[in-house]
């Protein structure tokens, strides 16, 4: 009786790799998709805390704080509000921009005032809020 050798794989085995492969970057691509939006977040939260700082430092020049208009409906993102809070708040730093993922403004709140970022995607958008003591809001259930 002769053995047979077999010097390769068996069509099964190689689609038991390929779908354990496949479940395993299906995972992976998610874990990674959480990841980046947790770290846009974070960025944002940042840049909103500049921001506040920037507005202590305007309000010791001017002796008003720095807004779009009066409500968060003036916070448009075609109208140029991010790159005017980087010039007048953040020292020119390009800090908000596409990249980020979210579109960056102020609007007043009384005498005070209120940072909003809202995400830049078209459905789900998570907004977080800001208020002038430097609390944030709490986000809402899909943020």
């Amino acid at each position: 009786m002769k053995k047979i050798i077999s010097s390769g794989f068996t069509l099964v085995e190689l689609l038991v790799v390929v779908a354990i492969l496949g479940i395993i970057s299906a995972i992976g691509i998610t874990s990674y998709n959480g990841y980046v939006a947790g770290a846009k977040k974070k960025s944002t939260k940042n840049v909103m805390q500049q921001i506040s700082l920037g507005q202590t430092e305007y309000f010791s020049e001017n002796g008003e704080y720095y807004t779009h208009g009066s409500n968060q409906a003036s916070c448009d993102p075609d109208n140029g509000t991010s790159t005017a809070l980087e010039t007048n708040l953040l020292g020119g730093a390009d800090v908000i921009n596409k990249d980020m993922g979210y579109f960056v403004c102020a609007h007043k709140d009384g005498n005070k005032y209120k940072i909003f970022a809202k995400e830049d995607k078209a459905s789900n958008q998570c907004e977080m809020k800001m208020s002038w003591n430097g609390t944030f809001d709490a986000p809402g259930t899909h943020c």
